[in-house]
């Protein structure tokens, strides 16, 4: 009698057939039926696991933090991330039918050293720089800091004819290095008359313009629907267009000079927040821009800058302190629709506002970080192509918020 196939002992023919592991039956299993059509390797896992006798099961999967944002971590922290303390965020994906973990690692930040700036470019002295609004905040110690460098400086104030305090005081230097231009970024006909006067100031406008600093710019707060239409159109003009049209008026200096442009964004502009739509909208557009304007111009040697700066509410009195800020947010109440009014609630309207006051009283008062970073774009053989001049606390958000998925991000912060 012959040999039984799959007899214990028994040699399997060479070439015989052999079921792939997905059509075998698991171990202590009970055979299946011959009548049973076998599965396709393309059937998915759960049927054919199911198929095979065994019930599927929600897999439980572990996420690690993604090796290039543990790079920079690990960059910016004194002790490895294994000695640190570690918290874990449980969540689910009813979609898919999962469950997670993401390992976090908190632990005060301590620099363990920055990148050393490159060589800074032939003297500074015979080079001329434009700055938008420098009537007060970066535009203001700014200018008196690219003086102080020996640059030639053409301050744009929105307020010379008026005299504001800041241009009295520029003026008051009585510098030939130091100029202040009126210079409303709103307005095509003042752009256009600021680049004329600049050209016909140069010494040799056949070597146009080293620098361009584009940091005129405004802001405010509120959800979506306290926000009105007019108020979009108001932040995006001075933001972003201003931005565009000031640029357009100057590049062909620019680009005479081989020079720069530095354009001051936000960590606004890579990441977005509640209650400031208008404002994201705005420096999220000068960002595009910004890129958009490097490739062509890198060519033509015109390098392009964009300094994001963090929270410096506090040392730039943007919204010019808790009374500007509760005066915007009663007109704001006042012009909002009655059905928006009773929707939401007083309550929850002023919830919105005390925290907008915390956020720009909790800021930095210290510009020096924005002003080396500028500095260094304007000088720098090989200048960055963003700055990020802010505390860890917003570093860590921004990296968070613009490398992981949303579900994590949004579940870390906005939730």
């Amino acid at each position: 009698m012959g040999a039984v196939p799959g007899a214990p002992g028994q040699r399997r023919r060479r070439g015989a057939e052999r079921s792939p592991p997905w059509q075998r039956p698991p171990s202590g299993s009970a055979p299946r039926s011959p009548t049973a059509e076998p599965l396709s390797v393309g059937a998915p896992r759960q049927l054919r696991v199911e198929a095979a006798g065994v019930r599927a099961e929600p897999t439980r999967r572990s996420l690690t933090i993604l090796p290039f944002v543990a790079t920079m971590l690990t960059a910016r922290l004194s002790r490895p991330l294994s000695q640190l303390p570690r918290k874990t965020l449980n969540f689910s994906d009813r979609e898919n039918g999962t469950r997670g973990s993401l390992l976090l690692y908190s632990a005060p930040f301590v620099p363990v050293g920055r990148r050393t700036y490159a060589a800074s470019v032939d003297p500074v002295g015979s080079k001329a720089v434009l700055i938008t609004g420098c009537d007060s905040g970066f535009g203001f110690s700014l200018a008196k800091h690219l003086h102080s460098e020996g640059f030639l400086v053409f301050a744009g104030c929105l307020m010379k004819d008026k005299g504001s305090d800041g241009v009295k005081e520029l003026d008051s230097m009585k510098s030939d290095r130091l100029r202040t231009v009126q210079l409303n970024v709103c307005k095509s006909e003042e752009v256009d008359k600021a680049a004329e006067v600049i050209r016909s100031s140069l010494e040799d406008p056949e070597k146009g313009l080293w620098g361009l600093v584009n940091n005129a710019g405004i802001s405010t707060f509120g959800d979506v629907e306290f926000t009105s239409m007019e108020t979009y159109k108001e932040v995006a003009e001075v933001n972003l267009w201003g931005t565009v049209r000031v640029t357009k008026a100057f590049l062909p200096l620019i680009r005479r000079a081989k020079g720069r442009v530095v354009n001051i964004s936000s960590m606004m502009g890579r990441m977005a927040n509640v209650a400031r739509s208008p404002y994201c909208i705005t420096k999220f557009g000068v960002e595009a821009f910004s890129d958009c304007l490097r490739y062509e111009m890198h060519p033509l040697g015109v390098k392009v800058s964009v300094v994001e700066p963090g929270n410096f509410i506090a040392a730039t009195s943007l919204y010019g302190g808790t009374e500007r800020i509760q005066a915007i947010a009663n007109k704001m109440w006042e012009e909002l629709p009655e059905v928006v009014r009773q929707d939401y609630g007083r309550k929850y309207f002023d919830e919105k506002v005390a925290r907008m006051e915390s956020y720009c009283t909790s800021g930095s008062t210290d510009t020096s970080p924005v002003i080396k970073a500028v500095t260094h774009a304007l000088t720098a053989t090989t200048p960055y192509t963003r700055y990020h001049p802010m505390d860890y606390y917003w570093w860590l958000r921004m990296q968070i918020m613009t490398h992981f998925p949303g579900a994590i991000s949004d579940r870390i912060y906005i939730h």
